[in-house]
Formats: structure tokens, sequence, C-alpha cells
């Protein structure tokens, strides 16, 4: 993820999995993920996120063999076709390096390199790029009445500590980025507030991630409701205020539209950043 860009970049979405949110089981079987892989860049993606183990919440743990039988040969058939960067969302080091394996170049990682006591001397021996995410709790139970003092003032602050954490054990300062995290552990008020303060959190000096497609809260704000399918308006609105506020990439489903909203916007708002 190293480039100039003068718009954030898109991170298309890849599940491999039987029980995401948004498109669980649709592209489980190889030949399915490839092929929706092939069509995200197609669409514009500038990263591919690829994960074997639902972060939802109340979602169900998977042992990290099967999240990396999941994984691994998607990353090995995609990377003999393309050359496009690659990212492992998994908490486990063990997925993550077996991925690193396979082609993969950027380690998203939802527990911000907790899960494991040696996830930190992980990333830092792999030498990959590592995405340190924001989340209150386990996926399990991080939707149970989760609350806080100042939303912003504590992620900002667990962020930094991990980016802290990371370079105290051999991860190189630039190979960072943080994300807070939007609709983990966080009620509707609590990602609107995130989403309002990216432009501190982006001060800190860290290239950030915003995820914030098909979310629930985008449904919490729709008058009549939306299932995650429905939730393209609501997600191109909290990308596009992410890209005002300077955030590197957007992680997206729907990533043709995404990059057509981001075109435009770039259009209107040129913006020159560079970010490494």
């Amino acid at each position: 993820m190293t480039a100039s860009q003068t718009r954030p970049r898109v991170m298309g979405i890849v599940n491999v999995t039987p029980d995401s949110f948004s498109d669980g089981g649709r592209f489980l079987d190889p030949a399915s993920g490839l092929g929706h892989a092939r069509r995200l860049i197609a669409d514009g993606a500038d990263i591919l996120d690829i994960g074997g183990e639902s972060t939802r919440p109340g979602a169900t743990p998977v042992a990290e063999e099967d999240e990396i039988a999941r994984v691994v040969p998607l990353i090995q058939a995609l990377r003999a076709q393309s050359d496009i960067p690659i990212s492992i969302d998994t908490m486990k080091p063990a997925v993550a390096r077996a991925a690193v394996a396979a082609g993969a170049t950027i380690w998203n990682d939802v527990a911000a390199l907790r899960f494991a006591p040696d996830a930190a001397e992980v990333a830092a021996e792999l030498g990959c790029q590592v995405v340190l995410m924001h989340m209150l709790g386990q996926p399990g139970t991080m939707q149970d009445a989760p609350a806080y003092d100042d939303v912003v003032a504590e992620v900002e602050a667990f962020l930094l500590a991990r980016a802290e954490s990371a370079v105290a054990a051999g991860v190189a300062r630039d190979r960072i980025w943080l994300d807070p995290g939007v609709g983990f552990g966080k009620t509707p008020e609590h990602n609107l507030a995130l989403i309002a303060a990216l432009p501190r959190l982006v001060a800190l000096g860290y290239p950030v991630l915003l995820g914030a497609s098909r979310k629930r809260f985008i449904a919490a704000l729709d008058p009549l409701g939306a299932e995650p399918g429905q939730r393209l308006g609501g997600s191109l609105a909290a990308h596009l205020a992410g890209a005002t506020a300077g955030v590197a990439a957007v992680r997206a489903h729907d990533v043709r539209e995404t990059a057509q909203a981001l075109a435009v916007w770039d259009a209107v708002f040129p913006r020159r950043a560079a970010h490494t």
C-alpha cells in the first residue's frame, strides 16, 4: 500500500466464509472466491482483503487450520494471476504466516496483534504491513452493551498504544496502519463520533483504514431500515467522509460504486497526498 495518490485506495472484500454478515457462503468455494476477486479487480479495487473467519457480532471462532485451508489456495491462485496487493484479514499469527508465504503483503488484524502472545513478534518477522484495528472485547460479545467515557479519546489512545507496542516488538513504524474499528464494539452513536473524528486520527501520522461498508449503524439511520445489501448509499457517504478527512484507504464490498464515488469526489475536491 505504497504510492502517491489523490484519493483513498479501495480495499475490496473477499470473504471465504460461510457466515460473514453480508456475503457469508457466497464465495466459500475456491473457484467462486477467485471469480469474485477477479471481478473486484476489474471493478477498480486497489487492494484485496481476504478473510477466512467471520468477525461479525456473535461470530463463532474458526480453527486456524480451517482458516488456512480457506484462504491460502485463493491467495496462491490470485497471486499467480495478478500482482495486486493482497491483505490477509486474520487475528491468528499462524494464518498470517501462511498467507504471507502464499503471497499476501498486508496483515489486517482486528485484534491489533493481541490474539496471541507472539503476534507482534510474528508481524516483525514477516516484515509485512500491518493494520491495527480497535475492537472492544471479542467478536462474539463485542456488541453486548458497548460503553465508553469518551469513545474518540479511548480509541485514539488504544491505537497509539498498540502502534508503540508493535514498534517495540520490531515492526517498522512505516509499516503500521490504524483502523478505528467502526462496528466493532460500538453503538451507532460511537461509530458516527469516530467517523466525525477521523481528521484527529489521521493527524496521528499513521495511514488510516476506514471500514464502514454495509455496517449496521447505517440501517439505524435509515427510517425504512436496511438489510446489508441495501446499505450502499450509507456506505458511500461514510467513505466520502473518510476521504475528506484524509484516510488512506476504505474497505468496501461495492468496489465499482466506491471507486466511482471517489473519482467524482477527487475531481471536485482534488487532494495531493502521499501515504507510505
